[in-house]
């Protein structure tokens, strides 16, 4: 005989939607916009001004009849959590954005400025099926007139047209010939390379414009997002007295500053120049010297409302970076968690090419010349150690800012749908209290926050079309 409230048979899903904190919960998962991966907080948060120390507002999850307050997890895969990806690529595109064009706190005569779309390539350690397309059609993908085999038996060459999409795309002829070791290592120091190669593009344009490098640096501002084996970078340059009055630095003397044809040759220059050493995996007591690849792409970026249609428009470049925020292990057909034992590097269900590169990683990490370059920690980065995205700190806006600015104007609906003042003083500090009560959904909830998650993208699509319109 059932007990309970419900009958044993009901489907958890109808069981959950059936209880008194059913619409407070779904209120809150929408909150988090349907955050796959919630966390549950309980404690208190106080709202007061600090000028007259009046406590405008309380909460406590003691009165929420859930008992605990939904949050979104904040994670940028879309992988992990589709929801607050999608934030993320919003928030990655304003800020690039702004940097070009002007906005969120940035004036638009940044406009005016030169500016370039630099894309720069890891060198070679193999070669890879590629695709290549001659009048709109793939081209074969390495075609060889004497087509042989390596030393390991497989073909030199490869006569496929490979489609966009095809998973061969940038896999090894031969995984047995390709270096993986030296791969995960251009990896490991990708980003000391970045910082080398900003020095030295620093360098050229300073001894361009004959200045010092400390002044050329209020000037010239970069926004690179990153991947394994691309870096993109957007730069901004400005005279020192533009510079002095948009982003607010030090004055200096009127001079002209670099204009796009410099600011390219500075790039080819420093890209050709900047190597770094490290021992070399396959030969005690040599070194390995890493380079940029000989690939590399300048282009200057134009402005959206001049209706050219370019595709290196300054919204377009925006979008085009912010594509790979939310770009995690998809992006590369690896795993989007840490790797915490061998026997989860036995028993991967991924491709082979990244599979090895995971492997490359951990057998790197067993020799003592590479323990500062924590590959097993960064082995599901296939070695890259950084974030998807850096820039200068006078470039553009901050993340920080865009989440204050988002939190400042819900906190303003909040008070306006309960009917509480906005603050005289406009001084508010929150004092809070919380602990960790849990994460994700329990049973039967998962499939209301799918539906709350599509409410939230097909309201965001309308609100997108009719601003189009």
């Amino acid at each position: 005989m059932n007990s309970g409230p419900f009958p044993s048979s009901m489907p958890p899903e109808l069981a959950r939607a059936a209880k008194p904190d059913f619409p407070r919960w779904r209120q809150m998962v929408t909150a988090t916009g349907g955050c796959a991966q919630p966390v549950r907080l309980q404690g208190r948060r106080l709202t007061i001004d600090t000028t007259t120390g009046e406590v405008i507002d309380e909460y406590t999850t003691d009165n929420e009849p859930t008992g605990y307050l939904l949050t979104a997890c904040g994670n940028r895969r879309a992988s992990r959590c589709p929801a607050c990806a999608d934030v993320y690529r919003r928030d990655a595109y304003h800020l690039i954005f702004a940097g070009l064009a002007g906005g969120k706190g940035i004036p638009d005569t940044i406009s005016d400025h030169p500016r370039v779309f630099a894309t720069l390539t890891a060198p070679s350690f193999g070669p890879v099926h590629t695709s290549r397309e001659q009048g709109g059609r793939p081209r074969l993908c390495r075609p060889r007139r004497n087509s042989g085999t390596c030393q390991h038996g497989r073909p030199v060459g490869c006569t496929a047209r490979h489609e966009r999409g095809d998973p061969q795309l940038g896999t090894p002829l031969c995984p047995d010939c390709y270096d993986y070791m030296a791969a995960v290592l251009w990896n490991a120091h990708a980003g000391q390379l970045w910082k080398r190669f900003r020095t030295y593009t620093e360098r050229a344009l300073a001894a361009q414009a004959r200045l010092r490098r400390a002044a050329l640096r209020r000037q010239a501002d970069s926004d690179t997002p990153r991947s394994p084996s691309t870096r993109h970078a957007a730069w901004s340059t400005s005279t020192p007295s533009s510079a002095s009055t948009a982003r607010q630095a030090p004055r200096t003397p009127r001079q002209h500053g670099p204009n796009v044809q410099q600011l390219e040759q500075a790039i080819r220059t420093a890209a050709r120049n900047v190597a770094i050493s490290t021992p070399d995996p396959h030969q005690s007591g040599r070194s390995l010297t890493l380079r940029w690849g000989n690939q590399l792409d300048v282009r200057p970026v134009h402005l959206a409302d001049t209706g050219s249609g370019d595709a290196f428009e300054d919204a377009k470049v925006a979008g085009y970076i912010a594509k790979y925020a939310t770009k995690g292990a998809e992006a590369t057909s690896t795993t989007d968690r840490p790797i915490r034992s061998a026997y989860e590097v036995a028993t991967l269900h991924i491709p082979d090419h990244p599979c090895r590169m995971i492997r490359a990683c951990w057998a790197l990490a067993a020799r003592p010349e590479y323990a500062d370059l924590c590959l097993r920690q960064w082995s599901h980065m296939l070695g890259y150690r950084g974030h998807f995205l850096t820039k200068s700190r006078r470039y553009s806006t901050t993340l920080s800012a865009l989440r204050q600015a988002r939190a400042d104007h819900r906190a303003a609906e909040a008070r306006q749908r309960h009917g509480q003042p906005e603050p005289v003083s406009g001084n508010v500090v929150n004092e809070s209290q919380w602990r960790f009560a849990g994460s994700g959904y329990r049973q039967g909830e998962a499939i209301w926050a799918d539906v709350a998650r599509e409410r939230v993208r097909l309201a965001r699509a309308i609100d997108e079309d009719g601003n189009k319109r």
